[in-house]
């Protein structure tokens, strides 16, 4: 059996409100195009998560909402500017065959590159720009059965390239 992993994270946001605490931020208009870009890429490549589990910031909050996937969504704020090892457990109380997680860097970064055995051959991958999402697969019966390394990178896009 395989379980798939979309990780994305958010896209951009705006920095124009100083009064603005930073779980508030909101997307900007290039992060909205940018959600919107991905989301098609997602249904034109055929990853259609099951669910999803996001951080409960703004930018996070509207990431998803600009993806416009009709699927269940949970926000959390456990995965708010989280390690890799919350974004693990978090991962592991899932049941859905293909989870989206949405969050931040350097988390993001940090979990995609645990979490795969070797990484795709993209030169954003190592730093995972806003939006940029990766599709990883692995063998297992469900998420308690994952663990570091054993991930197969089958995509990953930045919005900059789905955009052209």
């Amino acid at each position: 059996m395989t379980v798939t992993l979309i990780l994305m994270r958010h896209a951009k946001s705006a920095w124009d409100d100083p009064s603005l605490d930073d779980h508030d931020r909101p997307l900007n208009d290039r992060g909205k195009a940018s959600a919107q870009a991905m989301g098609d890429w997602l249904r034109a490549q055929g990853h259609l998560p099951d669910t999803a589990i996001s951080s409960s910031s703004t930018r996070t909050g509207q990431t998803f909402a600009e993806l416009r996937l009709d699927i269940p969504v949970s926000f959390t704020r456990t995965l708010y500017h989280a390690g890799p090892e919350v974004m693990m457990e978090v991962l592991r109380d899932q049941s859905a065959p293909t989870v989206l997680m949405l969050g931040h860097n350097p988390g993001i970064a940090d979990f995609a590159d645990r979490l795969v055995e070797q990484p795709p051959r993209h030169p954003r991958f190592a730093d995972y720009p806003t939006c940029a999402t990766a599709v990883i697969t692995f063998e297992a019966k469900g998420w308690n059965d994952i663990g570091w390394r054993e991930g197969q990178p089958i995509d990953f896009a930045i919005p900059r390239e789905v955009m052209e």
